[in-house]
């Protein structure tokens, strides 16, 4: 059987639609440009608790004062998570050299939704991987499915195979919230590294 076709499918179209319903509901977001965003008013973003590399609880306040780009994925994702993970870091590594005081005030975060397998160390050492200022998250199951929640993210186990190895279907967006934790924007596929950094920069400094 072939996982990775239904993965992306049902995974992108589950989150799709899952996302839809929570931009359906988004009130009136706060003043100023933010009430302009995409995401303004959404519950996008919202309260979770998970662990660092060093044992540390860490909650959405833990980042308050930054602006975040968050992703939602797995380390044995073999190649929607990594592709997707590589633009955040390429788009982030732009700002670095364009903008470097917009790059200090971005939090770039990597929430592991495989808690099975990816303890908050190997979340952590694969977000590394990508630029060493990601930060890697996990946590217990119900701790990541409330985080999943958080983001409107849909997630499920896929079919385990003999040997014990299995793959997680799972929607796929890139996520940017203000430092207030307002819900400003998402990315998808479609979006490169250079118009994600732009978009960005552009609301940071609107």
């Amino acid at each position: 059987m072939n996982n990775r076709q239904p993965r992306g499918r049902a995974g992108l179209v589950c989150g799709a639609v899952a996302l839809v319903s929570v931009l359906a509901l988004s009130a009136c977001g706060p003043g100023s440009a933010v009430a302009e965003a995409p995401l303004a008013g959404s519950p996008i973003g919202g309260p979770f608790t998970l662990q660092n590399a060093d044992g540390e609880t860490v909650t959405r306040e833990t980042f308050e004062g930054s602006w975040r780009l968050v992703y939602l994925g797995f380390t044995f994702c073999p190649d929607i998570c990594p592709t997707d993970m590589q633009r955040a870091a390429s788009a982030y590594r732009t700002l670095e050299s364009e903008s470097p005081a917009l790059a200090a005030r971005l939090q770039p975060i990597f929430i592991s939704i495989d808690p099975e397998r990816d303890t908050p160390g190997i979340a952590q050492e694969f977000a590394a991987a990508f630029h060493p200022d990601f930060v890697g998250l996990s946590g217990t199951e119900d701790q990541v499915q409330d985080a999943a929640n958080a983001f409107a993210a849909y997630r499920a186990k896929g079919e385990t195979r003999d040997d014990g190895f299995y793959l997680m279907d799972h929607s796929a967006f890139i996520y940017l919230l203000d430092a207030d934790s307002n819900p400003i924007n998402f990315y998808s596929h479609e979006d490169s590294a250079a118009e994600i950094a732009a978009d960005i920069e552009s609301w940071m400094t609107s």
